[in-house]
């Protein structure tokens, strides 16, 4: 059984990447420069230097393995790197790609809240992207997390900015929504109890699962965890929705500003500020209904990723 992984070196790939050189298995990386290629080489993996949005980079690529793991997406758009041309074009080259190298299944990251109705483009995307894997003819496999987190994702380390600020801590709106943060590390155990053989595979094939840790959390309460973590305890001062959207042109000024004082400013956009004011949660159980284990609470999480980060 052999992978070929789209998007191992980013967050959730690179821990994917580390467990599964840990055991006997067989993998190619696409990367889009040697130099990302780091990861997939220190776990002795092929690696292919290719792009999913470049059709033509893909050709041949993928010819030899059984299993393709698409892990790639962005949360941000960032000049031609639209959410259209990642999750939607970019899932269409790469299933094009898998039918001609006869894959036998299909790993897809999509995300809780995906729905073809949504307002927001992020899940409208995504939602795009599972249909096109699921009429793909291929057996296939969908995870759509809640929030997942650990060390290098951009949502805590976004945070851990926004904290380090100044005396307070900025919060768009109420800071009332709720999220299920699920660690990286047992994200990678669901991973690994699907495609531990190829029984388990069978048992989990063309379903999509909506999972995340065991609490709901306001985006309140995963800011007061995390600087729990940090062993720091600053009031949080929640600015009304309008004003922060309003803001939001001169946050390139603010950002050099900061830069001035050496001061990290995070970025955010209407998109992302959308995301922050809608519940995204499931089934507090769902792990372990799923897939037999209890994943980590977020406070233990947070302590050990953010303590080994700093």
């Amino acid at each position: 059984m052999k992978f070929f992984i789209a998007g191992g070196t980013g967050f959730i790939g690179s821990h994917l990447i580390n467990a599964l050189g840990k055991g006997e298995y067989a993998a190619r990386c696409l990367v889009r420069t040697e130099e990302r290629a780091l990861v997939c080489k220190k776990a002795d993996f092929e690696v292919a230097v290719g792009d999913i949005t470049d059709r033509e980079s893909l050709r041949g690529k993928i010819e030899g393995c059984d299993i393709a793991v698409h892990l790639v997406g962005i949360i941000e758009e960032k000049g031609g790197m639209t959410f259209e041309k990642v999750h939607i074009e970019g899932t269409k080259n790469l299933i094009d790609e898998a039918k001609k190298a006869n894959i036998k299944h299909i790993f897809y990251q999509s995300a809780l809240g995906a729905s073809l109705n949504s307002p927001a483009k992020y899940h409208k995307t995504k939602a795009e992207a599972e249909e096109i894997v699921k009429e793909s003819g291929i057996s296939y496999t969908i995870f759509r997390p809640s929030l997942v987190v650990g060390k290098g994702d951009g949502f805590t380390e976004k945070l851990k900015e926004l904290i380090n600020l100044g005396p307070f801590v900025l919060v768009p709106g109420s800071g009332n929504a709720k999220f299920q943060p699920i660690y990286v590390e047992d994200w990678v155990k669901c991973f690994m109890e699907v495609f531990s053989d190829a029984s388990r595979i069978t048992h989990y094939a063309s379903r999509i699962y909506e999972f995340g840790g065991i609490e709901h959390l306001t985006y309140n309460e995963i800011i007061i965890q995390i600087m729990e973590a940090m062993n720091v305890n600053k009031p949080l001062v929640h600015l009304p929705l309008g004003a922060v959207k309003i803001s939001l042109p001169l946050s390139t000024i603010t950002k050099s500003i900061g830069n001035l004082f050496g001061k990290k400013m995070p970025s955010a956009t209407k998109e992302q500020l959308m995301l922050l004011q809608s519940d995204n949660i499931c089934d507090k159980d769902s792990v372990k209904k799923i897939f037999g284990f209890t994943p980590m609470p977020f406070g233990d999480a947070v302590k050990l990723f953010i303590t080994d980060s700093n």
